[in-house]
């Protein structure tokens, strides 16, 4: 009995998961990426032969995509709001669902890491509160560029940015996509709400599980809980934001909210591996308690720490980043135990297929 036990935790990461509606082959993530390969914020073929290669995930979570030409921020990242989009994005659909693959995208409102240079015309710089981040950001046409300091979004610039959300979710499922992540990590609109470095709100949005809870309600009644999840980074540093003493209730009573909500899974970052303070175990534990969907444990990990973790029961699923760019069978080699290849920084943000594509 031990024997067939210890067989079974070895292997737990190739088992299957129920996951919403969805019934999951394996264990693997492949993790969301920004990879800026949409010129004029259209996925398109590239895209789809990209995700189609990583198809033996166990799910694939795709690139940050912005629900709004005000989200954004980045240069060549992808939108989701207009037809050309959605055409795109089903070209995607079509490539992974052919390649035996199911695939969330990944929605992502920049919010105050943005620059104008980076955005269409008549879009704005948006944020909770008037604070600019710190640092600079890419562009394609100036370089490096200071952020600017966002507009404070208005009562009604926050109920458009719910509806956008809600509306781009029904675009990507209606494109055949099988749900979407809403990112509320690594800096990005619904993080800086959450954030008292961002947030100095006095109103009713000053209280900050308000605007992610909304947002997720409102995806959430447009496409269904079930093909919903949240990405989230309790202690995460970027775009300047940082923790304080809210910072534990925000997140326990967050991951209560969106369990209510009937959300499929939330998805915990910890960029401890990069070099940012580690979630404290308290927070994960808390949250893995308090969420009653899935869990999908995120951070440096390899298959011997995704087989630990799992069989501690600390999470479901297991995403895997860096790995997947220069090892789109990274499912097979993880199983066999094969060496991986190594991924090439200078191609992370590149426009052309060197790195991408294989």
């Amino acid at each position: 009995m031990e024997a067939h036990g210890r067989r079974y935790r070895e292997h737990m990461l190739f088992t299957p998961f129920q996951l919403g509606r969805l019934q999951l082959p394996n264990r693997v993530v492949m993790s969301p990426m920004t990879r800026s390969r949409a010129p004029g914020n259209v996925p398109g073929e590239r895209q789809a032969r990209y995700y189609a290669q990583r198809a033996t995930a166990g799910l694939i979570i795709t690139e940050g995509t912005s629900p709004s030409p005000n989200g954004l921020g980045y240069a060549r990242i992808p939108g989701a709001y207009s037809r050309e989009q959605a055409a795109g994005w089903k070209l995607v659909a079509d490539a992974v669902h052919a390649a035996g693959g199911r695939i969330f995208v990944q929605l992502m409102h920049t919010g105050r890491i943005a620059h104008p240079a980076n955005m269409p015309a008549g879009s704005r710089v948006l944020a909770p509160s008037a604070i600019a981040a710190p640092g600079q950001m890419y562009t394609d046409t100036a370089g490096m560029q200071a952020h600017p300091v966002p507009e404070a979004m208005t009562a009604d610039d926050i109920a458009v940015a719910i509806a956008e959300h809600a509306q781009a979710a029904q675009l990507l499922v209606g494109a055949g996509i099988d749900g979407v992540e809403l990112h509320g990590a690594n800096g990005y609109l619904i993080e800086q709400f959450l954030n008292g470095a961002a947030n100095h709100r006095t109103d009713a949005y000053g209280e900050r599980t308000r605007f992610a809870v909304e947002v997720a309600r409102a995806v959430a009644a447009e496409i269904g809980g079930d093909r919903v999840g949240m990405r989230v980074s309790p202690y995460g540093v970027n775009g300047g934001l940082t923790a304080d003493d809210k910072t534990d209730a925000t997140y326990l009573e967050l991951a209560a909210q969106l369990s209510q909500l009937g959300l499929a899974y939330i998805h915990v970052a910890n960029h401890s591996s990069m070099g940012a303070p580690p979630v404290p175990e308290s927070i994960q534990r808390g949250i893995r308690e308090t969420f009653r969907g899935a869990y999908i444990l995120s951070g440096g990990y390899d298959r011997a720490r995704a087989e630990a973790d799992l069989e501690a029961r600390r999470g479901d699923l297991v995403a895997f980043g860096r790995p997947f760019l220069a090892n789109p069978d990274l499912v097979a080699k993880l199983s066999a135990n094969a060496e991986l290849l190594p991924a090439n920084p200078a191609t992370f943000f590149t426009p052309g297929d060197e790195g991408y594509l294989v």
